[in-house]
């Protein structure tokens, strides 16, 4: 049981990543679901923010988009300039009502259910594939040989990225990502960088789409009309580094967090292997328990109040997914991993205007490869320390030394 800290509720900082560094705040949080569940943060270089961190609020918040705005400020904590802020708005992610519908529409097509249906028997050989290219060596870093690969390899099947680029565009979706993160980028003025080059390498395919169409994402976006226009290029590009960025990160976070999650409950994991009918339920609890994304920011565009707090026009609000999936009004005993934990309403995947595109194929992919990772390799423990991206906003792990039985030494299975 989290215990209630005596210290004054100015010593919680939401605003300095380091306080992320081993694991979400979960103290902090279950405190301000409490005590000041719609919370002011000063933060050093800027304007502060307010913190949303209640299930009901964090609901509220998101369908209201009109109110609390993704366009007018990003969906990012840290301030924009001019350009910058521009720029940001040609995605989705930070696009509100009418806008948002129409460009939602076009990349809608690519995640259909009888889309999705398709890739399952291929989501299944990638799965085997993946497995198979560790499972002899009896040890590998997890994140980079296995948990990285699926959804890259997915989302960039369905783009059209070749397989020769995969890896270039995974590179730079790390740095995207990762602006807080020496380990990707010294400062966040490289991420431009980066951007200019993602949208460098989105041209190039774009160049390659006209000339050679194929029955992908690329090619449908490139044919799209929106009020009668086909995208610019930079339209196109925006779309292609969203799709690079949603469509890898997140999934590949959650597989990491989930197999540790399966390593530190060595009883949740003896369940799900004893019955492999858990598996859905057991995904849907690594989702509620660590959900990829931390926070989204909007921004209030009236004068407004959340439980009688006065939010004023043009200040930002931060929504907690983390603290929103335990809150205790919510989920009985929030803070245990519960595979069989059901119903399961959490909010890993948003909820409202912004709801993940991609869900569905996350959750496919999800099950599928921790079927093929536990029915394998069920003895998988850490080789080493496992060490955190430097984010408050992806939960995301850069390393996770494994090892396990390798598979040589048992019969193989019937294929």
């Amino acid at each position: 049981m989290l215990e209630t800290s005596t210290h004054p509720l100015s010593d919680i900082d939401l605003a300095d990543v380091d306080n992320f560094n081993g694991g979400m705040p979960h103290e902090w949080f279950t405190r301000l679901r409490k005590e000041a569940p719609v919370f002011w943060q000063d933060e050093p270089n800027g304007p502060g923010f307010w913190n949303v961190t209640k299930y009901s609020d964090l609901i509220s918040v998101s369908r209201q988009p009109n109110l609390f705005s993704s366009w007018r400020g990003g969906t990012n904590v840290f301030e924009l300039g001019k350009a910058e802020l521009e720029g940001s708005r040609l995605l989705m992610l930070n696009m509100d009502p009418p806008q948002h519908a129409k460009y939602r529409r076009l990349v809608s097509k690519g995640f259909t259910p009888k889309r999705i249906e398709m890739l399952i028997a291929h989501i299944g050989e990638l799965a085997k594939t993946i497995v198979d290219d560790v499972a002899e060596r009896g040890e590998c870093d997890f994140v980079d040989a296995v948990a990285a690969r699926l959804p890259m390899e997915t989302i960039c099947e369905m783009i059209g990225v070749p397989d020769s680029d995969r890896r270039h565009v995974y590179d730079l979706s790390n740095k995207l990502i990762g602006f807080d993160d020496p380990d990707f980028q010294d400062n966040r003025d490289e991420a431009p960088e980066a951007m200019a080059e993602m949208f460098g390498y989105a041209d190039k395919l774009a160049a390659e789409r006209r000339k050679r169409p194929q029955d992908d994402l690329a090619t449908a976006l490139l044919n799209a009309e929106v009020d009668g226009e086909r995208l610019t290029a930079t339209e196109f590009n925006s779309f292609f580094m969203l799709l690079a960025l949603a469509g890898n990160e997140t999934t590949r976070t959650v597989t990491a967090q989930g197999m540790r999650l399966m390593i530190e409950n060595s009883d949740a994991r003896r369940r799900v292997l004893d019955d492999m009918r858990l598996l859905p339920t057991a995904v849907e609890e690594i989702l509620r328990y660590n959900p990829a994304v931390v926070h989204f920011r909007r921004t209030a565009t009236a004068d407004t109040e959340i439980r009688g707090q006065r939010i004023r026009e043009g200040e930002k609000v931060l929504i907690w997914y983390p603290s929103a999936n335990r809150d205790e009004e919510v989920f009985a005993n929030p803070q245990a991993f519960d595979v069989t934990r059901n119903p399961n309403e959490h909010l890993a995947f948003g909820i409202g205007e912004h709801f993940c595109l991609g869900a569905n194929l996350a959750r496919l992919q999800l099950n599928t490869i921790f079927r093929e990772l536990l029915s394998r390799l069920p003895d998988m423990e850490f080789a080493g320390p496992v060490r955190r991206l430097r984010s408050n906003f992806i939960d995301g792990i850069k390393e996770m030394p494994v090892r396990f039985t390798p598979e040589s030494r048992r019969p193989r299975r019937p294929s």
